[in-house]
């Protein structure tokens, strides 16, 4: 095993996709926020919250994003060849992952507005009782397309069910996944082999992990950090301007 500066916590990247909704040839996470590829805004959170090393799953135009991000000059780039969902883009970091044996934070590069503050509570939670995983999770007022957190009644975690598979009462659940994770290395490389594309994409998802661990009987925790700010992704033109109005509020 390496030894990882920043007490080992080591993050990966999703940022192989296209972004077809931004009606542009342009990766997405290139896409400019007040000037700066927007996945730069995510690096530097992660450096805050004390990550001593990122993965950078890159896929499509792969040497446009690595070329333009050449100035983070200890960034890993990991190759998607072909996009096959986060959890496949997650299982090309299996030779990373083989050298790691402490925490590793899963977050999109889509997401320019993570907080620092936030990846720094998960990784405490994660350090204190190191369950298999805990995710983040925020209340929306509006939940509308966003995977619901399923509790207990004791309120222990025990699923994510998407909306298209929700309950009318399961829809009503204000409290989301935001695909924001830290795992235990080992126990999420243990999913790889069983996590399954049998759905209407044939893709394989990171959602999927922490399911496969818990019906295995692994300790998976919800952790109601994330700050509202959080809940804002891009995925279209009209939401990468509320994001950069939301930056520019916070000085960045």
């Amino acid at each position: 095993m390496i030894d990882d500066p920043s007490d080992g916590r080591l993050a990966i990247v999703l940022a192989a996709g296209k972004g077809t909704r931004m009606k542009s040839d342009l990766p997405k996470v290139l896409f400019p926020v007040n000037g700066r590829p927007m996945i730069e805004y995510v690096f530097e959170a992660l450096r805050a919250a004390g990550v001593g090393r990122i993965l950078v799953v890159v896929g499509y135009r792969a040497a446009l994003v690595q070329a333009a991000l050449a100035d983070w000059s200890d960034l890993v780039f990991v190759e998607q060849t072909d996009q096959r969902g986060t959890g496949h883009a997650v299982m090309m970091c299996q030779n990373e992952l083989a050298k790691h044996d402490g925490p590793v934070l899963v977050v999109t590069g889509d997401s320019p507005l993570t907080q620092a503050s936030s990846v720094a509570a998960l990784f405490a939670e994660f350090e204190s009782s190191r369950p298999a995983c805990v995710l983040g999770t925020l209340h929306k007022a509006n939940p509308t397309g966003l995977g619901r957190i399923v509790r207990n009644s004791d309120g222990r975690f025990v699923g994510i069910i998407e909306e298209s598979d929700a309950t009318d009462q399961q829809r009503q659940i204000t409290e989301v996944n935001m695909s924001t994770y830290v795992f235990d290395t080992s126990e999420l490389v243990g999913t790889f082999a069983k996590l399954r594309n049998d759905n209407r994409q044939s893709e394989y998802y990171v959602t999927d992990c922490p399911g496969i661990m818990i019906s295995e009987g692994k300790d998976v925790r919800a952790l109601d950090v994330l700050k509202p700010c959080e809940a804002m992704s891009v995925n279209t033109v009209a939401q990468l301007a509320l994001v950069e109005r939301e930056l520019k509020k916070a000085g960045r």
